[in-house]
């Protein structure tokens, strides 16, 4: 059967279509994404604003039009933090089911980081024995970890990447001047405060295979010299302590319309690059994990191993 996942996060809307059947690989058959930065047009009294609704009505009903076009036999729809948290999100959700008839699921954080273990365990099996799972989203951070399918503990933190940029560093994306040096120590401390008490839930678990995922993971380990996505899926991809230290001391002093030119940078995220890193480096160095490595499935493949988990065997 063909499914269809559309991903309404913090930075973009993501359509992802996939061919597949219970108990087989899903096999991609169509991506495509708008980038919005929904969490970017969240106004002061914490709604999406009239515009940032507008687009996503919009992204929403071309996503529809291209499964439908795609012939896919189910849309799964889900949205994240920036839909979660905005104080209008009731409204929001009710507009684009009435306007495209997408019924938008909005997931928790602890769902979130639930769904991505999944993806994770699958797609390095049960041999990879007990699993830890760390991915820095838009607006937040998760991390999981267990030895089963559903992790024994699952954890989320307002310490996602474009958040962080936005409310501490307050960098603009078009702006030729690196944060301040005061700002960016300003966010080590938030950082390390907000991950004190995942450092004590965590510290109630152990773990063998420390694991990796999402876009900022996948562009910092790049910069630290892992294959390209050229390379596919199947090439072995890490990111060591030592080379993100490497590439916060480098990126540091690069302005943010800079960073974009670097190699394997997406040019939606290159503003948002160094308050990732800075989390990835904290949370590494907190949960001392010297290496990880990178899992090219998600959310997005969780999402779609779990419903295909509900059909009934060929």
């Amino acid at each position: 059967m063909r499914l269809g996942v559309l991903d309404v996060g913090s930075n973009t809307v993501h359509l992802l279509v996939v061919d597949a059947h219970h108990g087989a690989h899903p096999w991609p058959a169509h991506s495509e994404k708008a980038v919005l930065r929904l969490a970017e047009q969240i106004g002061g009294d914490g709604a999406l604003t009239r515009n940032g609704e507008d687009a996503l009505v919009e992204a929403v009903a071309e996503a529809k039009a291209a499964a439908a076009r795609l012939i896919v036999d189910d849309l799964l729809a889900f949205a994240t933090s920036a839909v979660r948290e905005a104080t209008n999100a009731a409204q929001v959700l009710a507009r684009v089911r009435a306007e495209t008839g997408v019924r938008l699921e909005v997931l928790s954080g602890a769902d979130e980081a639930r769904a991505t273990f999944l993806a994770v365990r699958r797609w390095f099996g049960w041999s990879a024995g007990r699993l830890l799972v760390l991915d820095i989203g838009g607006g937040s951070l998760e991390v999981a970890a267990g030895i089963d399918e559903d992790p024994d503990i699952a954890l989320s933190v307002p310490l996602g990447a474009g958040r962080l940029t936005r409310e501490r560093l307050r960098v603009d994306p078009s702006t030729n001047e690196p944060p301040s040096a005061l700002a960016v120590e300003e966010l080590r401390e938030y950082v390390e405060s907000t991950l004190d008490p995942v450092v004590e839930r965590m510290t109630q678990v152990g773990w063998e295979r420390p694991v990796a995922t999402s876009k900022t993971f996948r562009m910092l380990a790049r910069l630290a010299g892992a294959a390209p996505s050229g390379a596919g899926l199947w090439a072995r991809r890490t990111l060591s302590q030592n080379g993100l230290r490497q590439i916060i001391g480098f990126i540091r002093h690069i302005p943010p319309s800079k960073l974009s030119e670097l190699e394997g940078v997406s040019s939606s995220r290159a503003h948002q690059l160094l308050a990732g890193a800075l989390v990835a480096e904290a949370v590494m160095r907190r949960l001392e994990v010297d290496s990880l490595e990178i899992c090219p499935w998600a959310l997005r493949e969780g999402v779609i191993l779990r419903r295909l988990d509900q059909l009934e065997p060929a």
